[in-house]
């Protein structure tokens, strides 16, 4: 081929891409129908994002995925395939009221995990070089063996924090309960009543319902929102407390009597929860006066004897 038509060919190629790009940019791209009709014929709005709750993608991980993108994402799905436990996690995160999703609580047991990998690589190293003897293999399965008790570690931490927050709610729901029963036998309506407890209670429960007001003032019906929180919480009684109270709303049974019935279940479940918690106690009090004062005191009683006895003997 002479390098006239060489020529030829690339100024084509050069002006057909030329001609592409320019044709593909925002002012001379056609519009098409679907775009054209896509706006009139959605279905829900756009919620404002002044009532949007913040998002933990937006804060913490925002720099990592952005850096590592696609490889994290595969990353964060085979720790969640080899750990397991999708369910169980989002059951707690949602019993927690937490503001990260499952990916998001993968990612801070890959971080966990790779602070135990250093820490415990890190110690095996540095007892080598002790030893003036490093055993890569030893360092390698102690990196492991980090990164397993890391990932494990905020696992038992996630369920630690749960079983907190629900021993605070349970200290706090007797009370709420019968601040809500006595307002709405004073008079008030529902949600001023829940208002009212709110103010008055400071607690882990208290926040929950009142972002479920926040929500009712917003536009969501108040049903809606207290279901919501009945759905999420892990606890019974509080997820039976709620469905009464939603059912009092919905049906128009007198609410005063539902909401008193309902404390003193509350009150005889926490009277039920302290007899259990002191006979645990009292099954655990045992085991230091078995194993420790009981075994001291029958040495006090009996020294005294062996000392006679030996004495006699010489």
């Amino acid at each position: 081929m002479s390098p006239s038509a060489i020529g030829a060919c690339l100024g084509l190629s050069f002006a057909a891409g030329l001609v592409v790009a320019v044709r593909a940019t925002p002012p001379m791209r056609p519009v098409r129908l679907v775009d054209r009709m896509a706006p009139y014929l959605g279905e829900n709005a756009a919620p404002s994002a002044l009532l949007a709750a913040p998002s933990a993608r937006s804060a913490p991980f925002l720099v990592a995925r952005r850096i590592f993108g696609p490889s994290l994402t595969e990353v964060v799905s085979l720790v969640d395939r080899l750990v397991g436990g999708r369910a169980s996690v989002r059951r707690r995160l949602s019993g927690l009221s937490a503001d990260i999703s499952v990916e998001d609580f993968r990612i801070e047991q890959l971080l966990w995990g790779a602070v135990g990998t250093v820490l415990l690589g890190g110690l095996a190293g540095l007892a080598g070089l002790a030893q003036r003897s490093v055993n890569p293999a030893l360092v390698l399965l102690a990196g492991l063996a980090g990164m397993i008790v890391g990932v494990l570690a905020r696992d038992w931490r996630l369920s630690r924090q749960v079983a907190a927050r629900e021993a605070a709610m349970l200290a706090e729901f007797p009370v709420f309960a019968d601040l809500l029963a006595l307002s709405v036998v004073a008079g008030e309506a529902p949600p001023d009543a829940l208002a009212r407890a709110c103010r008055l209670t400071h607690g882990e429960l208290a926040r929950d319902l009142d972002r479920a007001l926040g929500r009712a003032r917003t536009g969501t019906a108040l049903t809606s929102a207290l279901t919501a929180v009945a759905d999420a919480t892990t606890l019974e009684a509080l997820s039976r407390f709620l469905q009464g109270l939603v059912v009092g709303i919905e049906r128009g049974t007198p609410l005063a009597e539902v909401l008193r019935a309902q404390a003193v279940d509350v009150r005889e479940m926490s009277k039920r929860a302290l007899l259990e918690a002191g006979g645990r106690k009292e099954i655990s009090m045992m085991f230091p006066v078995v194993f420790l004062i009981l075994p001291i005191t029958v040495v006090f009683a009996l020294y005294p004897g062996l000392v006679t006895l030996t004495s006699l003997a010489r």
